[in-house]
């Protein structure tokens, strides 16, 4: 969430800022509205003085005997009318703070400006890209292998479930246990192991909300959300608390399932495991010091490309440009992982540096000093990383001539095979 006197002091950037993002938050009504609220608070404040300055004179009256009878009902209209604005003033500003929960995060002045996809920046490539001679995708890799079945997952869930079988199953839960050993060991994560359900302050505390409700799956008798990404339990961990200046930056992470209605992705590629309303990530979050959050970016995308590169998956960097960068987030890497079935650059990945946005609206704070004021922590995260375009990235290019999948050598302790044979 955006600072209001922020907001106040760059109206013209902060619409600027909304139209960079292709975002639709509306300002109209934010300086009617400004002016409403100054006008109550100095009709408020005129009314307040008067009502002093008359009560003295009530006072001098009763002490000296007189009749302030007059004066007395005289000030229970201006007490009314200070109560009507009063009202007034509280409607405004509970009006101005929806229009704020609604402005997208101000972008870095690293984000390039543009409008779609077409005009994110590659940053590098990693990893050789060797063509795939059976021309097979990871949906009839995984039916020869039989490891995956998305048609029963329709019959009992509907499309973008699917179940996974034998191997397959031990193979993805194989991808889950290193990421989360690799973070741990390497890169000097904690483990958590969160809630899968949130509720409402969780889910607005880190952006979904109001935005993005139609893309969650809500149970509303309960008013619980199912988690989108684990981003929203471990960052809302410690919601309304101040964090010590020493524990910074302090690096969590978690596997959760992820659930999404993809409410948007109509016409998009959907097929398989490239567009599912339920997978399984790894999710890294970073509290960091403001002076050093961008810093934090660029360690938090090694991160998550170190596992590709301990995978052997050709991937390559992107910056996303204005247009392409999520609501919340300041500035964002994909990560674009290359399945040789598909013949495309998947996104597997995104590392974005929320600044202070996620922080104001979920109340996280830092101390320098015990005595020091509270500052906004800056919030981080990135996928580290989910693992369904990774799986089926794995089946296709590990794909070998005799139908069988062979499994990268990082996975083999974990999975307890080195491949897995076409039946």
């Amino acid at each position: 969430m955006l600072d209001l006197k922020f907001v106040r002091d760059n109206f013209d950037l902060v619409k600027e800022n909304i139209e960079r993002k292709n975002e639709k938050a509306d300002l109209s009504e934010f300086l009617l509205l400004e002016e409403k609220r100054r006008e109550f608070i100095q009709n408020t404040e005129k009314l307040k003085n008067e009502r002093n300055v008359v009560s003295k004179e009530i006072s001098n009256l009763k002490r000296t005997g007189g009749n302030a009878d007059n004066l007395i009902a005289d000030m229970k209209v201006v007490s009314d009318k200070i109560k009507e604005f009063d009202d007034n003033l509280k409607e405004v500003e509970l009006q101005i703070q929806d229009i704020i929960t609604r402005l997208p995060n101000m972008l870095a002045e690293f984000v390039p400006v543009g409008k779609s996809e077409e005009d994110n920046k590659v940053i590098h490539h990693w990893g050789e890209i060797v063509p795939q001679k059976l021309k097979m995708n990871h949906i009839e890799i995984s039916k020869a292998l039989g490891i995956l079945d998305f048609e029963r997952g329709a019959k009992v869930s509907g499309s973008g479930f699917s179940f996974y079988i034998g191997k397959g199953a031990k193979l993805e839960r194989a991808i889950i246990d290193f990421m989360i050993d690799y973070h741990v060991e390497k890169h000097g994560y904690t483990e958590f192991w969160s809630p899968f359900m949130v509720n409402e302050a969780s889910m607005f505390g880190t952006g979904q909300l109001p935005k993005m409700a139609e893309d969650m799956y809500f149970a509303q008798e309960d008013g619980m959300y199912l988690i989108p990404t684990a981003e929203v339990p471990l960052t809302n961990y410690h919601r309304d608390e101040i964090l010590n200046f020493e524990e910074l930056p302090k690096k969590i992470c978690g596997y959760t399932p992820c659930f999404r209605r993809e409410s948007g992705s109509y016409g998009k590629e959907v097929h398989g495991f490239l567009r599912v309303h339920q997978f399984n990530k790894v999710e890294m979050v970073n509290f960091a010091l403001p002076e050093n959050s961008f810093e934090q970016l660029e360690i938090l995308t090694n991160e998550a490309e170190d596992i590709l590169k301990a995978l052997n998956v050709p991937y390559r960097r992107i910056l996303l440009c204005s247009g392409d960068t999520s609501f919340a987030s300041a500035m964002t890497y994909d990560l674009e992982i290359w399945a040789s079935g598909e013949e495309k650059w998947l996104e597997v990945s995104s590392c974005s540096n929320f600044i202070d946005f996620q922080a104001r609206r979920a109340n996280i704070r830092f101390k320098r000093t015990p005595s020091s004021k509270p500052e906004f922590v800056h919030t981080l995260n990135g996928s580290g990383v989910a693992t369904s375009r990774l799986y089926a990235t794995i089946l296709e290019n590990n794909l070998q001539e005799d139908g069988n999948v062979i499994i990268p050598e990082a996975l083999r302790p974990y999975c307890g095979f080195d491949k897995i044979e076409a039946k």
